[in-house]
């Protein structure tokens, strides 16, 4: 299994918005930089995370994106069920008549009890958890340079 670059960047996307949460709204070119990710290729992510109403923008010289709630109220099975859409691994464990196998299949079991443990995985992150993270390695990077 493999996620697709758009789940990954819009990830990195979200994370820099929560990190400038209550602060002015951040410019996607200075993502785009700071991440070094292309502006054009955030612009589309940022289409679908404007629509769910995860993220804001606003417009002018003092405009830009914010996050569209507190970063923890904001859980990591969102930003990706709103980048990747359903997170089944295989179809025949959303929807059993895809498969006449189904009431025999053991797979199906692995494949369903591995989805889940993902979703709740994610379900148990919010974007306040990674901030908190990444403000952690961070002060860690720097005792460890002393």
């Amino acid at each position: 299994m493999k996620l697709s670059t758009r789940a990954r960047y819009g990830m990195r996307l979200m994370l820099v918005l929560a990190q400038h949460y209550g602060e002015k709204p951040v410019f996607l070119k200075d993502i785009a930089k700071s991440e070094e990710i292309s502006e054009k290729y955030l612009s589309l992510i940022m289409i679908p995370l404007r629509a769910s109403g995860l993220v804001n923008s606003s417009r002018g010289a003092y405009g830009g994106y914010s996050l569209g709630r507190e970063p923890d109220r904001i859980n990591l099975k969102e930003i990706m069920d709103v980048l990747e859409g359903d997170s089944c691994l295989v179809d025949c464990v959303k929807d059993p008549s895809v498969c006449r196998r189904v009431s025999t299949c053991v797979s199906r079991d692995v494949w369903s009890i591995i989805g889940e443990r993902i979703a709740d995985t994610l379900r148990g992150m919010t974007l306040a958890d990674l901030v908190g993270k990444t403000r952690a390695r961070a002060d860690g990077e720097i005792m460890s340079n002393i």
